[in-house]
């Protein structure tokens, strides 16, 4: 009697947990409504053979915030054309408590039986998350939205492929990655196994696709992946979708997909491409398209016809009338997906194109010069929903036109940004450096470009450049004279100004020449005056730059006799060059504050026991580390600086040679901090110590200019012990 009572109850138990268990798929998404409030709403995939599918009305969720609801279902319905799986929706809003990081939870007994690479699932939960941020300083957040059912099936030894169609309404960065499915109180599941295959089985970290090439067992998988959201460089929520694929044995191939790669569009104009699945066996075939363009509210984009459908071969024609309001940071994902009709179940394949609506350019940009300053002028965006402009300047013409898919002004193109005006109706800018006016001699010429609240950048405008008038003198030259190196003598050369209003300041003229010890311009001295503007070069031999502590600066004063001052050249320095020995080495380094630009240096070195200099290299900026040295032996330096204006009729290139400096590299350097691991040997009671100095580190330190180094040569080591951790 016993032994049949408990065969009743394990029948009973059997019985009811099989009438329980649906759940093969599930996610949760948000979308933010006002201030702390947030609507969510949870998808689940359940089975619809299981008597226990349409018990659930009602499903409890975790806020994170110490809280919890029952959300109702709004949709449950089977999915046409999909064997035994029917689709629920429950939504409902929660207000947070405050600002912060919270983790919005569902558990939900049970996964449905039989679940290859879930031990026992039958007993074990599904678990969902989806991670959230409210950060007022990164601006309100919506969740990304899996806007492909997660119902594709697979056969044994074809190649399975499956795409969320993630879409961010908000425009931010997304990644995705595989994770391990989580059971009862949201740990990974015990002997959990991603499902067994013939290659590979893996997520695209940038299209989303889940790639299983290819199973090679029939049966019912789950897995689980994140979709991470990335905002300013920040992790800002994420969304986790399990998911159940169905494994079966066929002989058939998947369609494939055929049309454009990566492609950019100009907003406002109409993108128009086709696209053509194929199925390789001849059977119907079905292509439709899903994705972020598709989801605009205004002039979304569509295909024609939609679905399109066919006997063997099908095209559809990508449409899509793009907008201001379509400009974005990120391309657009859109996902194209092929489905035949073969038996026993349906195989898929996915195309995704991206594509990247990129604003105009500010149109007919001026650029005009005007006493000490450049005054700009562009026509006003068309695109009303544009911040402001950034403005790039370089000197001397680019020759660069931008790509078709290349927005903003590219660092590679010598342009810097110097302004950002935060307002689309100011189409005009003086640059004159701050009021300190911009240099003679420099050709400077900008690029300005509209951007948008998620830094989306139009296309770059065309280029304007212009100059100021030759009205001042301007300094070339301030140098160790190159004729005797070592009597470090000054010799400072500037042309005269060509193009100075003889009305407004008649002659005759006279130079002023000021020096200053230093880069700071804090007690300069008048140390010439010249009478002629033809008198352009002047031998300093009251300084030895050899000797000097520091650099000696210069400036040139025009004044005309009968008004006064007229103006002045730029200030420039001499190069300094010092010097930091260490073991087997010299490092150099060098900062000349000069108003052209220094484009390569040549590095002169004189040896032990030689007398001459000899050039030892090459550098493109100012530092040179000098290797392979011998300790204790003195060794002598000097540099060679090749720099121009970009001012036609300037003198090019301009040679300028820094003082005379010596240094002795010595033996300075500690050795590397080895790494100490302890294995106790309890039989022998015996420490055993292991000691390793990484290869990394030597490497690391060798080729590393500003670091601390540290040397791999120590010939013995130290070792101390004590009873107790101090």
């Amino acid at each position: 009697m016993r032994r049949f009572a408990g065969s009743l109850f394990l029948l009973f138990f059997i019985i009811n947990s099989l009438y329980a268990t649906h759940q093969r798929a599930a996610e949760i998404t948000y979308k933010h409504i006002s201030g702390l409030t947030f609507e969510f709403t949870i998808i689940m995939y359940t089975r619809t053979s299981s008597p226990a599918d349409d018990t659930r009305i009602t499903m409890p969720v975790i806020w994170g915030d110490g809280t919890g609801s029952e959300l109702p279902r709004l949709v449950f319905e089977p999915i046409p054309d999909v064997s035994d799986i029917t689709f629920n929706l429950y939504r409902g809003n929660h207000t947070f408590p405050a600002p912060g990081s919270y983790t919005i939870s569902v558990e939900d007994p049970n996964r449905n039986n039989g679940v290859v690479n879930i031990p026992n699932s039958v007993n074990v939960p599904m678990f969902i998350e989806t991670e959230m941020v409210i950060n007022p300083f990164l601006g309100y957040n919506n969740s990304v939205q899996l806007l492909n059912p997660p119902i594709d099936q697979g056969c044994v030894g074809k190649l399975y492929i499956h795409n969320p169609g993630a879409y961010d309404p908000d425009g931010d960065s997304l990644s995705y990655r595989l994770v391990v499915c989580k059971g009862a109180g949201g740990y990974d599941i015990p002997g959990y196994t991603y499902p067994m295959t013939s290659d590979t089985f893996y997520i695209n970290s940038i299209t989303g696709d889940i790639v299983w090439e290819t199973p090679v067992l029939q049966g019912e998988y789950n897995v689980a992946f994140v979709v991470d959201e990335w905002r300013y460089g920040y992790r800002i929520g994420s969304v986790r979708r399990d998911m159940q694929i169905n494994i079966v044995a066929c002989d058939h191939e998947p369609p494939e997909i055929y049309t454009i790669e990566d492609t950019c569009i100009l907003a406002g104009e109409f993108l128009q491409f086709d696209v053509t699945a194929i199925d390789p066996d001849g059977t119907n075939v079905t292509l439709t398209g899903f994705g972020g363009a598709f989801e605009q509210v205004e002039n979304p984009a569509y295909i024609e016809p939609d679905p399109a459908t066919g006997n063997d071969t099908v095209t559809a024609t990508f449409n899509w009338p793009t907008l201001c309001n379509h400009v974005r940071f990120k391309p657009y994902t859109t996902v194209f997906k092929a489905r035949d009709d073969g038996y026993p179940v349906n195989l898929v394949n996915f195309k995704t194109v991206f594509i990247k609506v990129i604003a105009p350019a500010p149109e007919n940009l001026l650029a005009g010069a005007l006493g000490i300053g450049i005054n700009l002028e562009w026509e006003k965006s068309i695109c009303e929903n544009a911040v402001g402009y950034k403005i790039y300047r370089r000197s001397g013409e680019s020759g660069w036109e931008p790509d078709y898919c290349e927005t903003g002004v590219p660092e590679y193109t010598g342009f810097r940004l110097i302004k950002q005006i935060d307002d689309i109706n100011t189409t005009t800018y003086r640059d004159d450096n701050d009021e300190n006016g911009l240099v003679h001699g420099i050709n400077y010429c900008y690029r300005v470009t509209a951007f948008f609240y998620d830094d989306a950048e139009s296309y770059a405008s065309n280029e304007a450049c212009a100059y100021l008038k030759r009205d001042v003198p301007i300094i070339t030259h301030v140098s160790n004279d190159s004729l005797n190196l070592s009597s470090g003598h000054g010799v400072i050369v500037w042309s005269k100004p060509v193009e100075l209003d003889t009305i407004q300041f008649p002659g005759p003229y006279k130079y002023e020449l000021y020096r200053n010890n230093g880069l700071e311009w804090n007690t300069p001295e008048l140390v010439a005056t010249f009478n002629s503007l033809d008198d352009t070069i002047y031998n300093d031999e009251q300084i030895d730059l050899n000797s000097n502590n520091a650099p000696f600066s210069y400036r040139v004063d025009l004044e005309s006799v009968p008004v006064g001052y007229v103006g002045s050249s730029q200030k420039a320095s001499s190069i300094f060059v010092e010097t930091i020995p260490t073991d087997q080495e010299v490092k150099l380094y060098w900062e000349p504050e000069v108003p052209w630009e220094n484009e390569k240096f040549i590095v002169y070195r004189k040896d032990p026991g030689t007398t001459s200099y000899d050039s030892i290299g090459r550098t493109y900026i100012p530092v040179y580390r000098d290797t392979g040295l011998v300790n204790n032996e003195q060794y002598c330096y000097y540099i060679k600086a090749f720099g121009h204006y970009s001012l036609p009729g300037l003198i090019d290139p301009l040679i300028n040679f820094s003082q005379l400096t010596c240094a002795t590299p010595v033996d300075n350097v500690p050795p590397c901090t080895p790494m100490l691991w302890e294995e106790t040997l309890c039989d022998e009671i015996t420490n055993l110590l292991k000691m390793i100095i990484p290869v990394d580190t030597c490497a690391y330190y060798q080729n590393c200019f500003l670091c601390d180094k540290c040397d791999c040569d120590a010939e013995k080591y130290y070792i101390y012990y004590a009873q107790t951790l101090s």
